[in-house]
């Protein structure tokens, strides 16, 4: 089936194949962490994604190491466990450079698991001490730098470190996942599909469908995208994995105001995967857009205690301010700050993320200097939104429609950009053009966020247009 950038034109409904002969792996999958554990939410939101549109899902193959060894290191348990195991293997091994790689990966993962930054500086500290130990030829240690630097949002960095692993093994499908991650994020699209499609053709399994069904919906083909992340969970071989593929059909239901089917798979996910956070925190979307606050508050608040991601606190918090608990939202907001403390002093860098949360939580001139420090760094789509964002609420129309024009150059269905484009529309005068933006938006997704819903339709009831 052919679709927009050429992604999965072949392959979609073939059996997984081996991937064509090269290099010799003599050990292969020594640490074996699923899919729903280890993904990495890159880019436009790492670890925050946004509590509206579903932006920033940024599937991740799982952790394989594929690097020659004399001993290998058998990881079995959890993933802790298995770090326990590598750390003490190194106690007696220190020069097994491919351990301290595999050590590194693992820690990014812990990283996301536990959505604990401090992490980062352990994977970085494991992933040096391998490539001091065995600088060329360290296929795992190139792809662990790369991964480390999408979690930490350097995405530059990770397309220098992808390139690099490339040359050492091109047959490894991780390392295009690096490579196509870092694309998408740096906003260069049609090189990001043709890297996808590869992956595809060279490895059609979950996390090469996975990212198909992204490079689909950031296209507007959100059939396309439900087609490729069904195959994903078909592809998906644990009971985590298969937990992401539902949990992620669910965001692709809701995103386009499909609660009833969103809920199905939320419920799906959960069953499969029960210690999986973020199905519970779906199912809390779920009960705030059927109206049922009260009980999307203590779904949100038991997902919050178990793992404090931004992206649940923020939802949290606006929860709280919505429903008049104002003292318990200002207390999530500190949390969210605090948050982002953390995550910079680990490495990570959160200008995109604070500019959206800043610029609708009060700090305009805040998020108006954290955007353009972004649009500074990369032109991807979701920066140039941001940035639109930012110069509207510090009253920069003109040049915020410019910016909005850019992020909608795709095709994306994403209520979250065309209410932005709508507010800014109207703003300048163009009231034609901001109906129509408000409307899609709310047509795309009634629900697509907890603030900025309801101003959609007060701004349409304002302009004489009820959604």
């Amino acid at each position: 089936m052919t679709v927009p950038g050429g992604v999965l034109e072949r392959g979609e409904s073939r059996a997984p194949s081996a991937a064509p002969r090269g290099p010799r792996r003599t050990v292969r999958a020594a640490l074996v962490v699923g899919l729903a554990v280890a993904m990495f939410a890159l880019g436009g939101v790492g670890l925050w994604h946004g509590s509206g549109d579903g932006l920033g899902k940024r599937p991740q193959a799982p952790v394989r190491s594929s690097a020659r060894r004399a001993g290998p290191a058998i990881l079995t348990g959890t993933l802790s466990q298995q770090i326990a195991s590598l750390q003490r293997r190194l106690r007696a091994l220190p020069s097994d450079w491919s351990s301290w790689a595999t050590l590194g990966l693992a820690y990014v993962q812990e990283a996301r698991v536990t959505a604990d930054p401090r992490y980062y500086p352990k994977a970085q500290g494991a992933l040096a001490r391998s490539l001091a130990l065995r600088r060329r030829d360290n296929f795992d240690a190139d792809v662990g730098e790369g991964a480390l630097a999408l979690a930490r949002h350097d995405f530059a960095g990770a397309l220098a470190w992808g390139r690099r692993g490339r040359a050492v093994n091109p047959y490894d499908d991780n390392v295009y996942g690096v490579i196509g991650d870092a694309q998408i994020e740096l906003g260069l699209y049609r090189r990001a599909f043709a890297t996808i499609q590869h992956m595809v053709d060279l490895h059609p399994q979950l996390p090469s469908y996975a990212r198909v069904s992204y490079a689909r919906e950031l296209q507007g083909d959100v059939l396309g995208a439900l087609r490729a992340m069904r195959l994903a969970l078909q592809a998906a071989g644990t009971p985590e994995d298969r937990a992401f593929a539902a949990y992620q059909l669910g965001e692709l239901e809701f995103s386009t105001g499909r609660v009833a089917r969103a809920a199905f798979f939320y419920r799906q996910a959960a069953a499969m995967a029960p210690e999986y956070p973020p199905p519970h925190a779906g199912l809390a979307k779920v009960a705030w857009a059927r109206g049922d606050l009260g009980l999307a508050i203590r779904r949100y608040t038991a997902v919050v205690r178990r793992y404090p991601l931004p992206e649940y606190v923020i939802a949290l918090g606006d929860l709280d301010s919505v429903t008049g608990r104002k003292q318990a939202a200002a207390r999530q907001y500190a949390l969210v700050r605090t948050e982002a403390r953390l995550f910079r002093a680990a490495g990570v860098n959160v200008d995109l993320e604070l500019a959206l949360f800043d610029a609708d939580h009060g700090r305009p001139r805040a998020a108006l200097a954290e955007a353009r420090a972004e649009w500074g760094r990369r032109h991807s789509i979701l920066v140039a939104d941001a940035l639109a964002w930012a110069l509207y609420r510090n009253g920069r129309d003109q040049a915020a429609l410019r910016l909005s024009r850019f992020a909608r150059k795709l095709g994306y269905r994403s209520s979250l950009i065309r209410f932005h484009a709508g507010m800014i529309e109207t703003d300048l005068g163009d009231r034609a053009a901001g109906r129509r933006d408000l409307r899609r938006a709310l047509a795309v997704n009634p629900h697509f966020s907890i603030l900025l819903a309801p101003v959609a339709r007060a701004t349409l009831h304002r302009l004489g247009a009820l959604a």
